[in-house]
This record gives structure tokens, sequence and C-alpha cells, in this order.
């Protein structure tokens, strides 16, 4: 599919996909959510992908935001619809995907795009980056997941003094709150990308994907059941025949993901 909004990238079974509006910092609009929406559902699809990282074209900016201009007439109901539809289409798609998705956040990642960031399984930005989520500076709240994805990242009085002052925090504070997980130079940061992404596609892809659906269900009552069921089922895998096969041979596996 062409993209008018996105630059897809396959390499060694790994896909990029970068948000590419530079003159507007990769805002989110109506467009750019349903060509991100296709993009993560060909992704989970495609046999040739087993991980994703996402990332914003230039250096300034991850996504600078929404694309307020779209929605500053809204009514209450439009909102609401709004953000129900953008959290069902990309960012609970994005966290639920199958495979995992890192966000490389090259500079700004501000509401939106920090919510894109947050809905992803792991996040590392560069040096320059900035972070925040300042709605409340516009007269709403974080819509796509903000107040509940970053306060399981982060304790509920820091997610809330990042929410309720509406600040920027940098890169390197934010590694110190545990709100993302590596911080590097600006250009080492699709290579510190693709390295972590090179070690996740060389384990078994089934496992990977019952991990995720587990470490998505902590702290919920569902997450020791779910966690024992994908152990069970890794063990009917093809995968899990050759991991400890290729183990006990002392040699690599070669996962298939069956």
């Amino acid at each position: 599919m062409a993209y008018q909004n996105l630059l897809i990238e396959t390499d060694n079974l790994v896909q990029v996909i970068t948000i590419n509006r530079e003159a507007k910092l990769n805002a989110l609009n109506r467009e750019t959510l349903a060509e991100l929406s296709s993009a993560i559902t060909a992704a989970a699809e495609d046999k040739g992908v087993r991980g994703i990282i996402l990332t914003g074209a230039g250096p300034k900016a991850f996504v600078a935001g929404a694309d307020i201009a779209e929605f500053a007439s809204y009514s209450a109901a439009e909102g609401e619809e709004l953000a129900r539809t953008g959290q069902e289409t990309v960012f609970n798609k994005i966290e639920h995907c199958p495979k995992p998705v890192l966000a490389a956040i090259n500079g700004f990642a501000l509401g939106g795009g920090l919510e894109l960031a947050l809905a992803c399984h792991i996040r590392i930005a560069s040096k320059q980056a900035k972070l925040g989520l300042p709605e409340v500076a516009l007269g709403l709240i974080p819509g796509y997941g903000g107040t509940q994805r970053l306060s399981s990242l982060i304790s509920k009085g820091k997610a809330f003094e990042l929410i309720a002052t509406a600040d920027m925090l940098p890169a390197e504070d934010a590694l110190q709150w545990g709100l993302i997980n590596h911080v590097t130079e600006a250009e080492g940061l699709l290579a510190k990308a693709r390295e972590i992404m090179a070690k996740i596609t060389s384990r078994a892809p089934l496992a990977i994907s019952a991990a995720i659906q587990a470490v998505n269900k902590a702290g919920t009552p569902e997450g020791f059941e779910t966690e024992i069921a994908g152990f069970g089922a890794c063990f009917g895998t093809a995968d899990f025949k050759e991991g400890t096969k290729a183990f006990l041979e002392k040699r690599k596996p070669e996962f298939k993901g069956e």
C-alpha cells in the first residue's frame, strides 16, 4: 500500500515506520492515524516482519502532538468519539500488536506523540528529545491513553505532575523516571533501535508474542493466568522443540515462528 504520511522500510525482519510530516513536526492528523492503523495491521500479518520500529522524520520531532486545527471546534460528543476511535484503531492496536514495537524518539514527543510512544513496548530517545503531555494547557486531558499508560510505567504522583504541570521532560530525566529504556546520541538512535530489535528478532517469535500478552496483563486479575496459559501454549510449538534441541546441542536455534 502507498502511504502519503508514512515511510516504510523493511530489512532483516525489522520494519521501520517513519511518520513523515516533518514540516508539521509529524503531528497526528486523521489521515496519519488511519495510515498508522493500516501499517501496524499489515506489519502484524507480514511473516517477513518480526519487529517494528516507529520513529519520526527529521531531527526535531518524533511526533509533536495531534493536529489541533482538526479538532479545535469539536463538541463534547465529537471529542469523545475522537479519543475512542484513536484508542481502538491505533494506540490499543500498537500495545496489543503480537510483534514488538519500539519507539525511537528523535525529538519532541508531546501529547498524542508521547501517547504513541507509551503504547509501544519499548522506548528509546535521543539526548535532544523532550517528552510531555501538555493537554491541560489547552483545556483538555490526554485522550489517547496517556493517563493510564503513563501511570502504569511511573508512579502516579510523577504521572500526575507531568500531566498537571504540562511541563516537558528532558530525555535524561525521562530515563531516571523509568519512562524510557535508553538515551543515545541523535546520530546513533536508529542504530540502537536496530541493535535491540536484532536481539529480539533472534528469539522465538511465538514466545515473544506470548510475553507481550502476559506483560500487558501485568497487575490485572488475569495477569498470572495469562502467563500460565502462554507458558503452556509455548510447549506445543515447533520453536520450543527447536530451542531446547539447540540448547542441548550447544548451537544457535533457528526459529520459524511455528
